[in-house]
């Protein structure tokens, strides 16, 4: 099969690595597991809401 030449949308291309106790790690996983999504999802969700509500405008 050939490959698509339709480019991807929204490519996710950075990465955002934070340190935190494994315990509060693994009951967010299980969380989300529980709630059917996934960890990297509701943290996604969470940025762009707090950019939404509390970033300026940088088109200065």
């Amino acid at each position: 099969m050939a490959k698509s030449s339709k480019p991807k949308k929204d490519r996710k291309d950075s990465q955002l690595i934070i340190r935190i106790k494994k315990d509060e790690r693994d009951a967010f996983v299980d969380l989300c597991d529980e709630l059917d999504t996934s960890a990297a999802r509701e943290i996604r969700r969470f940025i762009r809401g707090f950019v939404k509500e509390n970033g300026s405008d940088t088109t200065d």
